[in-house]
C-alpha cells in the first residue's frame, strides 16, 4: 500500500504536474501499482433518475433551469424504473449504479423516500450503490446510509478560487460540509472536478490540494473533461486536450494514491489510444452507457471491445470495501426531520451566466 499524505501544498502539486511526461507517467504508474490491480477498471453506470430544472445556474450544466438547451427534462422515475436499469447495467459488466437527481440539495418526503427505496432495492442486486443529489443533512446521510448506499458523489468542480467563475448559486464550503456530512457515515465519498472550464492550471492544482487534505481522501475521484454544451455559459470552450487529461490523471494518482481515479465525462472526444494512457497513468474508473446523465458516452460494447484491446477486467462489486447491510425502513433508526438548512446564495454574478439567463429568455 502506498503512504498517503494529506498536507500537499499547491506548489508541490504543480511541481508533480509540470513534470516531464514520461517521468510523470511512470512515476504515476508505479504508485498506482501499488495500491490497484493495473489489469482491474471499474465499469459503473450513471442514471438520471431526475433530468432538468435545477435551480442553480453552474456554467457547464445543461440541466439548469435557466439557460435554454436540448435536455428534456423528466420527472422522478418510479423504483422500477431504476430496477430495470440497474439489472441491464449489471448484464453488461457495470459493478455501481450512480443516481443522479437536478437537485439543488435534497428535502425530506415523499421524494427522497422513493430515492432511499431505490437505494435498497439495487443494494440487494448486490450491486454498488451512489448517488449525487445536491447538498444533504447528517440525518439524510445516514437515512441513505441505513438504506444501503456505498457512496455519495459532491464534486468540488475547481478550486475555491475559480469556482466563483463558474457558479454564483452555492458556496464552496456548503460542498465540504456536505462531504463531511457523509463521512458521519459509513458511505464513502467520491469527490473530483472538471477541466478544460476556463480554469488554469494553478485551479487544477487548488482542486486537488483541496481533494487530497481531506483526511481521509476521497474513495473515489472523478475527473471529468468539460463537454460544452450549447445554451449553457461554457458552450464556446475549446475542447481540453487529452495530454491535459493525462496530466490531470497522473497528478490525481499521485496525490491520491488509494482513490479510486474516475475517467468521467469527455470520454467520446478520446481516442482508445489516449483513453490506455490514462488508465497506465492511473484512472482506474470508467462510466459506460451511451449518457452521462445528459451528455454523451462511449457505447458499452465499444468500451468491452477497449477491454479486451487492452486485457483489462471489469472490478467486481464491493472489492474495496463490503457491501452495506440493508436497513428497510419500518425499521430504520432515523426519521426524517423535515429540516431547511441555510445554504449558501453567494451575492454575486457572473457575466457569461447572466448572457445565456438572459439569452435563454428570447428563445422560450
Amino acid at each position: 500500500m502506498s503512504e498517503t499524505k494529506h498536507n500537499w501544498t499547491k506548489e508541490e502539486i504543480l511541481d508533480i504536474y509540470n513534470t516531464p511526461l514520461m517521468e510523470l507517467l511512470y512515476k504515476a504508474a508505479t504508485i498506482h501499482r501499488k495500491s490497484h490491480n493495473p489489469n482491474v477498471v471499474q465499469v459503473s453506470t450513471l442514471l438520471s433518475i431526475k433530468t432538468g430544472g435545477c435551480s442553480e445556474d453552474c456554467g457547464y450544466c445543461p440541466q439548469a433551469a435557466r439557460y435554454h438547451t436540448a435536455v428534456e427534462g423528466n420527472d422522478l422515475m418510479s423504483v422500477q424504473q431504476v430496477k430495470a436499469q440497474a439489472l441491464r447495467a449489471k448484464s453488461t459488466g457495470s459493478s455501481r449504479v450512480c443516481m443522479g437527481a437536478a437537485w439543488r440539495n435534497v428535502k425530506d418526503g415523499e421524494e427522497f423516500d422513493q430515492v432511499l427505496e431505490m437505494v435498497r432495492t439495487i443494494n440487494k442486486l448486490d450491486m454498488e450503490v451512489c448517488c449525487t443529489l445536491g447538498m444533504i443533512t447528517e440525518n439524510q446521510a445516514q437515512r441513505l446510509a441505513e438504506a444501503g448506499l456505498y457512496a455519495y458523489n459532491h464534486n468540488l468542480d475547481s478550486s475555491e478560487e475559480y469556482y466563483k467563475e463558474v457558479i454564483s448559486t452555492r458556496g464552496y464550503q456548503d460542498r465540504l460540509d456536505t462531504i463531511d456530512n457523509v463521512r458521519k457515515t459509513n458511505v464513502t465519498v467520491c469527490s473530483g472536478g472538471i477541466i478544460g472550464m476556463g480554469e488554469n492550471i494553478e485551479d487544477r492544482a487548488g482542486m486537488l490540494v483541496a481533494l487530497s487534505t481531506l483526511n481521509p481522501q476521497p474513495e473515489s475521484t472523478p475527473i471529468n473533461a468539460l463537454v460544452a454544451v450549447e445554451g449553457t455559459p461554457l458552450e464556446d470552450q475549446k475542447p481540453v486536450s487529452i495530454w491535459d487529461m493525462i496530466r490531470m490523471v497522473a497528478t490525481t494518482r499521485i496525490v491520491m494514491p488509494e482513490t479510486q481515479v474516475r475517467l468521467s465525462a469527455g470520454r467520446t472526444q478520446m481516442t482508445r489510444e489516449g483513453q490506455a494512457m490514462c488508465f497506465f497513468a492511473g484512472a482506474n474508473s470508467i462510466f459506460a452507457g451511451d449518457k452521462l446523465l445528459t451528455t454523451p458516452n462511449p457505447d458499452v460494447n465499444e468500451d468491452m471491445k477497449m477491454f479486451e484491446l487492452l486485457g483489462l477486467n471489469p472490478q467486481k462489486p464491493f472489492t474495496k470495501k463490503v457491501q452495506p447491510q440493508t436497513v428497510e425502513a419500518p425499521e430504520s433508526q432515523f426519521e426524517a426531520l423535515g429540516e431547511k438548512p441555510k445554504w449558501t446564495r453567494p451575492d454575486h454574478k457572473i457575466e457569461r451566466n447572466e448572457v445565456a439567463k438572459e439569452k435563454a429568455k428570447t428563445l422560450k
